[in-house]
């Protein structure tokens, strides 16, 4: 009975953190719901860019195929193989959401209230592409296993069962946070750096925020691979 609270209790958490707000937000009212318009604004722009890259690569297919052609085909035929396309799908987002805090002038279109970032800049998005990463573990894990999945909860002991548990539910907490936090980071200190030396300094802190959202997409698509293969083959 406590560790089905203790879970319920960290669902909840986790539910109550898309709740959460750093400055000022500007939404929509569509029927009964509140709608968070400055993610979704700047999402369909980085949706825009990957799904018009896409279509600009492989719109004229050639024999010998470009650079581009290679990793678009790439991409397809080892995610036909492996079955990892939401992991690349997530890894292109992410990325794209990064670069796109850094290299677009978001802050030159004027909100009633707030300012346009990057989507991973807000905690509903990244608690959203965690979530979805949970999903896919719980999914991979069932697929291969069946019931027999949740044998690992009581590996090596049963004792370990309450930890076995959380563990599995503590996963998107870490992966949601880790990448908000630096992307957040970075951009605060861009912005500060930039009001009080304007000229010089902030270029060299702006090339290392690209190099370190670069790096932060590949490491929330290393993580989420690593638990998706993890509750396919075991647990360790």
């Amino acid at each position: 009975m406590n560790v089905l609270s203790c879970s319920i209790n960290t669902l909840k958490g986790l539910y109550d953190i898309s709740g959460v707000e750093v400055g000022q937000h500007f939404y929509w009212q569509i029927g009964g719901f509140q709608v968070h318009a400055q993610v979704l604004i700047t999402s369909w722009v980085v949706i825009a860019i990957l799904l018009g890259s896409a279509t600009l690569v492989v719109r004229n297919p050639q024999t010998i195929p470009t650079d581009g052609q290679n990793f678009f085909e790439f991409r397809l035929e080892k995610n036909m193989v492996l079955g990892f396309l939401l992991l690349e799908l997530c890894f292109l987002f992410i990325f794209v959401s990064n670069w796109s805090g850094a290299l677009l002038p978001w802050k030159i279109i004027q909100l009633p209230h707030g300012e346009l970032a990057a989507p991973t800049n807000d905690i509903n998005t990244t608690v959203a592409l965690a979530l979805l990463t949970s999903v896919a573990y719980f999914y991979a894990g069932l697929t291969k296993k069946g019931l027999g999945y949740f044998g690992k909860y009581i590996q090596p002991t049963p004792i370990l069962l309450p930890i076995n548990i959380l563990e599995d539910f503590t996963k998107p907490l870490s992966l949601s946070f880790r990448l908000f936090g630096n992307i957040l980071a970075d951009e605060l200190v861009v912005v500060v750096l930039v009001s009080l030396v304007p000229s010089i300094v902030p270029i060299p802190v702006m090339f290392l925020g690209l190099f370190t959202s670069g790096i932060q997409a590949l490491i929330f698509a290393t993580l989420a691979a690593a638990y998706i293969g993890e509750s396919m083959e075991g647990h360790h």
